[in-house]
C-alpha cells in the first residue's frame, strides 16, 4: 500500500511583471499557508518519505516551507517535469520512485494538479493554492501506478479550512 500526497504550490505574487512564470515567488498568503500544510502532514501523521517539486520558484518554496513545517527529515527533489506538466507526467515521476518510499508527496501546479486527481480517483475536486489531496495506492511498486486505476481519494484538506 503506497500513499500519493498531491499539494498544489501556494498561492503565488503576480506583482512584478518582469519575472517570468517560472520564477514568480509566494506572496504573504501563500508564505502563511504552505507552513500550516505542513504542521496539518505532522499532525495527521502524513509527513512523506520523498517531496517532489516543481522547479518553479512558487512549488519549490511551498515545497521547502512545508517540508520544515511537517519535520520532513529528507532532501526534496526539484525538476522541471512538473512544471506545465499533464497528469501522466506526474505519473511518470512518481512511478521513479524507490519503492522503499510508502509516502511520496508531489508539489505542482494546476491544472495539472487538479486533473491528476480526478484521473487517480475518479473525483473531480477543486484544488485552489495550498490544497492537499492523499490518494491511497493499493500497489506494492510504484512503478506499478497507472493513470486510471480509480484509486481512493481519502482526503482534501484546503488552508482555509485548517485552524492551527
Amino acid at each position: 500500500m503506497k500513499l500519493l500526497l498531491l499539494l498544489r504550490h501556494a498561492k503565488s505574487s503576480w506583482g512584478n511583471d518582469a519575472l517570468a512564470d517560472h520564477d514568480r515567488p509566494l506572496n504573504e498568503r501563500g508564505r502563511r499557508d504552505a507552513p500550516r500544510m505542513g504542521r496539518l502532514l505532522r499532525t495527521l501523521d502524513l509527513v512523506p518519505d520523498q517531496i517532489v517539486a516543481s522547479s518553479a520558484t512558487r512549488a519549490a518554496t511551498t515545497a521547502q516551507l512545508v517540508a520544515e513545517a511537517a519535520g520532513y527529515p529528507g532532501e526534496i527533489r526539484y525538476t522541471r517535469d512538473l512544471y506545465l506538466a499533464d497528469p501522466e507526467t506526474y505519473v511518470d515521476v512518481a512511478r521513479t520512485t524507490d519503492d522503499a518510499v510508502q509516502r511520496l508527496m508531489l508539489v505542482g501546479h494546476n491544472p495539472d494538479i487538479e486533473e491528476l486527481v480526478a484521473e487517480l480517483s475518479s473525483i473531480e475536486e477543486r484544488m485552489s493554492t495550498a490544497t492537499l489531496a492523499c490518494v491511497r495506492l493499493p500497489i506494492a511498486a510504484w512503478r506499478e501506478l497507472k493513470l486510471t486505476g480509480h484509486y481512493e481519494l481519502t482526503g482534501i484538506w484546503r488552508p482555509k479550512e485548517i485552524r492551527d
